[in-house]
């Protein structure tokens, strides 16, 4: 009986190292795809991970498609931001919408490496792009990317004077307003270049935070061309306000012509190329409203307009304008505050040469209508242009001020060329 107990113990453990090597290799038979126990993978599988992801690098195109700016940018340029460019390929197709979906046009390039959209995107504008493209055996690529471009709140353009292919007169500077206060005018003016064919040396001035002129020491010379160009996309003029623009602006110089009016003699000499074509007869500012003396720039001319006195502080009692008339002829703009050299149809003939009779403006003898070409005020509005100079003398007032109009050849070179932040 003990000898049977002892054979049921011996079998019992027996069992048990039988049962404790089988668990053993059904471990060893679960984890053997690890090949933790053999490392050169030889008689296991320990290769078949590499093979799925060579396998698939073999499907896999090697074309490498980029989309600028990136997806999810915001701020992006209004100019140069949208790009799609591939290497180790060619694109197939790229197409860009509006977040509401309404499509930009673009063109792929000639040798099929690069996208661009074909106009200046809008600002504030969220837009999606989605490329194509195809490598060397056919086999197909894909990107998808989403930004928006910068805000109005969060960008400034510049209104410039004067327009692109346009003529004009010798003392017409090159006049920028910003629609933003612009804190960083070193950036920004570093971003601005003028230039002139004359090879005369030009230098920007600030007169505030807003305006910036370009202009020689001396007048433009005749029958130049100069050259503006903005490269201000991207450019911080303000804590967290950028610039949009990607421009290049040519003008020219027309003939050098500078009229010069005397208060005291009641005349203007029509100086052109140095040589005096006509003397006018004139009428300034009487003793009571002087005006202005100082070199003036036309800026803008009307062959008629209305002039009320209340809207430049001349008024009544009764708070209306001391006059206000509806058709003045020939006006042409010498300053921001009122100034101009018009016709004049309804003082007498007899006060242009003899009597100073405006409220600061200079007249010409002219006829109601401005329908008469023999008039002088016709005679000089059809021989002007803007950007003429009307030097003016004489008068007893104080010298315009630089700002008051497109006036800074009022200010001497070495304080011009102090105001410049380049």
């Amino acid at each position: 009986m003990e000898k049977r107990v002892m054979t049921d113990s011996k079998r019992r453990r027996s069992l048990t190292v039988a049962s404790a090597l089988l668990g053993g290799v059904l471990v060893l038979s679960a984890c053997s795809g690890g090949g933790s126990d053999d490392p050169k993978g030889e008689g296991g599988d320990s290769t078949s991970q590499a093979k799925v992801d060579e396998a698939a690098a073999k499907k896999s195109s090697e074309a490498q498609i980029k989309i600028t700016p990136k997806d999810g940018s915001d701020n992006a340029s209004i100019n140069s931001a949208a790009a799609v460019t591939v290497t180790k390929g060619t694109l197939t197709e790229v197409t860009m919408k509006t977040a509401a979906g309404t499509a930009v046009a673009g063109e792929i390039s000639a040798d099929k490496k690069s996208w661009k959209p074909s106009a200046q995107l809008e600002r504030a504008t969220a837009y999606k792009i989605a490329a194509s493209a195809k490598d060397s055996d056919g086999r197909a690529a894909h990107e998808n990317a989403s930004f928006t471009t910068v805000s109005p709140a969060n960008s400034f353009i510049g209104n410039f004077t004067p327009e692109d292919g346009s003529t004009v007169g010798v003392g017409m500077p090159v006049s920028i307003n910003f629609d933003k206060a612009i804190t960083n005018k070193a950036d920004v003016q570093k971003g601005i270049t003028v230039s002139s064919s004359s090879g005369q040396e030009v230098v920007g001035h600030w007169f505030n935070a807003n305006r910036l002129d370009f202009r020689p020491e001396e007048y433009w010379k005749g029958n130049s061309t100069v050259t503006l160009k903005l490269n201000l996309d991207g450019v911080e003029g303000a804590d967290g306000v950028y610039g949009v623009q990607q421009k290049t602006v040519t003008f020219k110089i027309g003939r050098n012509q500078v009229s010069i009016v005397d208060a005291q003699t009641k005349t203007m000499k029509v100086t052109r190329d140095g040589k005096t074509i006509k003397t006018i007869p004139i009428s300034a500012g009487s003793p009571e409203n002087k005006t202005y003396k100082g070199r003036m720039v036309i800026s803008e001319q009307f062959k008629e307009t209305r002039m009320n006195g209340a809207t430049v502080g001349f008024t009544d009692d009764d708070g209306k304008g001391e006059y206000d008339i509806k058709d003045v002829p020939h006006a042409q703009r010498l300053s921001t505050s009122g100034t101009f050299i018009h016709g004049n149809y309804w003082g007498a003939d007899s006060i242009f040469g003899s009597v100073n009779t405006s409220h600061g403006c200079i007249g010409l003898n002219d006829t109601k209508g401005a329908n008469d070409p023999n008039t002088e005020g016709a005679w000089f509005y059809s021989n002007s242009i803007v950007g003429d100079v009307v030097d003016v003398r004489n008068t007893g007032d104080k010298t315009i001020a630089p700002d008051n109009g497109l006036n800074g050849w009022n200010m001497d070179w070495a304080t011009w060329k102090a105001g410049s932040a380049a």
